[in-house]
Formats: C-alpha cells, structure tokens, sequence
C-alpha cells in the first residue's frame, strides 16, 4: 500500500506539472520542477509510516513473497543503484513489457525527487520497499511470464528448466552491483527472442513515420465487371509513392540515393517513384509477401493491401505477444523436438544444442479450420509410427459428414476403401442400411482400409493426447501449394513424411529410408514404438525472424487478440490507478 502511495503522490505531481508547465504565467513555470519534487517527497513521506504495518504481501509473477527492501539509498539519498533501477524498469518496452506495470515512471520521479530534495528520516523505508517490489516483479515476469497459459487454452508442460527466484536473484545482483546482467539473465535464452527485441525496436521507431499517416488508397478497378481489383505491373496507381515510402522504410525496397532524391521533382515526398508500377516496386512487394506469408508474385491483390495497410504499431504489439509466448513455449523441452507453428502453417524437426534450438527439417503443414476445426495447442511426446495405417474415422465426422455422404452416395463406400468394424472387433466390407444405423447409435464405427486413398496416407506419427491430433501424410498433396492451409479436422498433415520419419528414427539405425519407403506402401498395417519419446510441440506464433527479417502471419485462431486481452485485463486489475487506454 505504502508504494501505491507514493505512486499516486507521484502522479499527482505529474498532473500539477503539467498544469503549471502551460500557464501563461513565467514564475508558474518556473516554479514547476520544485513543486513537483516537493509532491513525490511528501508522497515518500507519508507513506512512511504505512511501511511498519502489517499487511498482505503480495506475490510476485514467480510465486514468492515481495523480498525485503534493499538499501538502495547511500545515506539520504538513493544511490546509483537506485537510479538504474528506475532506469532498467523504464527500459521494460524493450523487451515488450509496459514499464507502467512496474510502476516505472512514478518510480523514476520519486528517486529523482529524493536526490535532490530534502528527505525525512523514515522516507527511505517505503520508496525501497516500492522499488524493490518492482524490480522483483520485473524479474519474475520476465523469466516466467505474466499470465497462465491456461488463460489462452494453452495446455503445454512448464519448460524444463532450475527453478528461479526472483527475491535472490535480485538480492544477489544488487550485492555484485549486476543489475542490468541479472534483467538480461531472466529473459528467454533463445536467439529468437533476441532477434525480436531488435525488430521490436525497428518497428517502434516507425510508430510516428509519415509513411503510415494516411491509408493506401484503393486498387485500380478491375479490368473486368465483378472482377478482383489488383495492381499489376505496367499500371498507374495513385498510391505508388506512398507504397515506395512504405517499402523503404520496412527495408523490403532500397532507399535511392541521396542526390537521386535531392535531384527529383518529388524529393520533399520521398524517393523518386515512376507513373507506372514497374519492376524496382514489384519486386520489393514480392520480398513484403514473402515476410508475410503472401505468394511472393508482385502482384497486390486483397490481401497484400490488407497487409500494407498494417500500421507499426499494431506489429509492435504483435512481435511483444510473440516475445509473451517465448517465455512460457517450451522450445527447448527436450535434446531432439518437432514443434508446429500454426499461423506459419510449418513445420521444423531440430535438435536442442547449448539450449538453442538447431533445425535439421522444415516442412509446410495443413492445420485445422480456423472456422469450427481448430488444431488445439499443447505438447505431447511422440511414441509410435503407424505405417500403412487405418483412418478410424472420428464419430464427429461419420455423423456428420461421412454417413449422410453414403446414403446420397452408395459407391463412395467401396470407392474409397471403407468399412464397418463393431464394438465386438468383428468387420464387415459391405455398405448396409443396417451399419449406418449402428454407426449413428454409437454401435459401430467406419474406418478406411490403408491404400492410395486413405485420407492419413501412409504413415501417421503418434503422441497420444486428449485431442486425438496426430501427424500424418496426405493424398491431397496440392493444398500445400496454398497461401493459407487450414483445411484439416483439426490433425495436422506433413509435407515431407519420409523426410520427418527419418529424423524421428534417426535413434534406431536399422530404420534406413528404404525400409521407411517399404513400410509406408505395402499395404499392411503395421505400428512401431519408438525406442526414445520424441516431445512434440504444437505453438503458435504470429512474428518470426528468419534469415534476419522479420516476418508477420494471420492471427487465424484469434490467439493473439485472447493474449492481449489477458494482459490488458492484468494490467487494468494491479491495484492503484492503472487504467489502460
């Protein structure tokens, strides 16, 4: 409570400020900065005595008691330590944090208030106590996150990893005067997050770039009624220089030089840009696609706009999301891990080295329909290989689809291999009024029988779960030429299965590829436990940085928009006056 205190004496100060700052009066303004310290150190002031009462301590993110406050005043005034404190709590922005949570900014006037005013002899109790409270805090949510997965129907296992408690980490810290060391220690250690802290700070100096004051204006009409409107090369646009200022200052176009600009009859607009839309533009569109999981042709159809017309500050937020998930994903769960990105619709199979993450094979999947068919987010340990499998068909879909399909269309049955099979085990591979009954009355089930037509193809990778979601290959391989690829009931269909079925057996030699090959297509059932569990990872990330580029995809499931939601709520629920616009 003592903090809140001071925290609102602060705010106060901040408000009285500002009042004087804008009067038309000289000795108002000037008398301003004076007053505005006297606040903060009355606020210390009297929060003195609430530090000497009992009260509920409140919790860190990490799950311990606020620690003692550390004496970070050297005689009345707080030390340099204190002041890189208030400095480090700032700074949280940078790694995607809101400095407000750690009551940063009232912070920062208090310390700075006590350094140069006078301090009463109790005063210094309280405003360690706030600040040690919020270093501590800082630490915990950088290390372990803000918020339960849970919250976000996650269901993954806590990364392995030493237990960390934020109170001694930063007790040591303070004692080895490391506090900036023990702030960059308490961070996901994975090039990943690193390369998103720069891209972090990329994207927010574009926050206030003249590029994004105005929208695109629309594409050019179609060429034919009812057609799609799209800008192709050899076209006037309006939006041209604008969409050049754009691409330059996202790095996907080459800024011209400096005389070119000086030397153009647009240079007070930006670089200098042709009538038409032309190669130099084209290209640099293709690089903008391929950053965002757009076909990479140039062209700038619907969705491309849609994607340029995405402001910084919106991708600021998406990259902090994404860096929020990297504290609670377990990339590094264990020494070899297969982990699926769904909005990048990928896969990568890798191998954990000095606890970084070194990929051997990448691939594109087919997830679940974002509209009614989600592939859920968890992380299981992959146990068997079904070559040559069964597709059991899911009740969901024998009732809802797969049955009323045979009754308009009896062929379909033997066309693609079904059959019935009872609860007693016994099958039967003759279409009958009788079996669909059963199977709507819970009696029976269908299956497909293993051949060119089975919708698993022929090999399916197994790590049990509640979901029933499990890796498989597919006959419809052309859905994987497709932008967005969430066509499936919720398993996830793999690319290269050969390719995925050797890393996986990469641990028992004796499973070369041409015995992969040989179980995969004769036919025959058959299923292969696997001598070591492989962790399976199903996560879901909007921004990546690949090949030292960012990249941005579709929130398809609306992940991003419940996690946002999640910390604003956290945010707006800490107790004082932390409202959030």
């Amino acid at each position: 409570m003592f903090g809140d205190v001071i925290i609102a004496g602060c705010r106060a100060a901040t408000v009285l400020d500002n009042a004087l700052m804008h009067s038309t009066r000289p000795a108002a303004r000037s008398l301003a900065p004076l007053l505005r310290a006297a606040a903060c150190l009355l606020a210390v002031t009297l929060a003195a005595p609430l530090a000497l009462q009992p009260g509920p301590a409140r919790a860190s993110t990490a799950g311990a008691a606020p620690a003692p406050p550390l004496p970070w005043f050297e005689g009345e005034r707080p030390g340099a330590q204190a002041l890189q404190a208030v400095e480090l709590l700032s700074a949280a922005a940078s790694h995607g944090l809101d400095p407000r949570d750690y009551d940063a900014p009232a912070l920062q006037q208090a310390v700075l208030a006590a350094r140069s005013g006078p301090v009463a002899a109790d005063a210094p109790a309280p405003l360690s106590q706030a600040l040690t409270t919020s270093m501590q805090r800082y630490l915990g949510d950088l290390r372990y996150g803000r918020i339960d997965p849970a919250q976000v129907h996650q269901r993954f296992t806590p990364p392995p990893r030493a237990p960390y408690d934020a109170a001694a980490a930063l007790q040591s810290a303070f004692a080895q005067r490391r506090l900036a060391q023990v702030v960059d220690e308490a961070a996901p250690q994975l090039p990943q997050y690193q390369q998103l802290r720069q891209a972090l700070a990329q994207y927010r100096l574009l926050a206030e770039h003249p590029a994004w004051a105005q929208p695109l204006p629309p594409l050019p009409p179609p060429p034919r009624r009812g057609g799609p409107a799209k800008l192709e090369r050899g076209q006037p646009w309006a939006g041209l220089p604008l969409l050049a200022e754009r691409l330059v200052a996202l790095g996907d176009l080459a800024a011209p030089p400096v005389a070119a600009v000086v030397s153009a009859s647009s240079a007070a607009a930006g670089p200098p840009v042709p009538p038409l839309y032309e190669a130099a533009l084209s290209d640099a569109v293709a690089a903008f696609q391929q950053r965002h999981g757009l076909s990479a042709d140039g062209v700038i159809g619907r969705a491309t706009l849609a994607q340029l017309q995405v402001s910084p500050a919106a991708r600021v937020r998406q990259i902090e999301l994404t860096m929020e998930r990297l504290r609670w994903t377990p990339l590094t769960r264990g020494p070899r891990m297969i982990a699926v990105n769904i909005p990048e619709f990928v896969l990568r199979a890798y191998e954990v080295v000095d606890g970084r993450p070194v990929v051997q094979v990448q691939m594109r999947v087919i997830v679940g329909r974002a509209l009614n068919t989600r592939t859920p987010l968890f992380d299981e340990d992959m146990r068997f290989i079904e070559f040559s499998p069964f597709w059991n068909v899911p009740p969901s879909i024998a009732r809802n689809e797969l049955v009323p399909r045979l009754r308009r269309d009896p062929a379909h049955f033997t066309q693609e291999g079904f059959e019935f099979v009872t609860k007693g085990g016994s099958v039967d591979t003759a279409l009958s009024a009788a079996g669909l009954d059963a199977v709507m009355a819970g009696q029976a089930r269908i299956r497909q029988r293993p051949g060119p037509k089975n919708a698993l193809g022929d090999i399916k990778f197994v790590f049990p779960n509640s979901d029933n979601i499990f890796l498989h290959h597919t006959p419809s391989t052309s859905l994987f030429d497709r932008d967005r690829r969430d066509f499936s009931h919720g398993c996830i269909r793999v690319e290269a299965p050969v390719a995925l079925a050797k890393f996986v057996l990469a641990g028992q030699p004796e499973w070369t590829e041409e015995r992969i090959l040989t179980a995969m297509g004769s036919g025959q059932s058959a299923t292969l436990r696997l001598t070591e569990p492989l962790p399976v990872l199903i996560a879901y990330g909007t921004s990546l940085v690949k090949g030292g580029r960012i990249h941005f995809f579709d929130d398809i499931y609306g992940h991003d928009r419940l996690l946002d939601a999640a910390l604003r709520k956290r945010s707006n629920d800490r107790p004082g006056p932390r409202e959030r616009p």
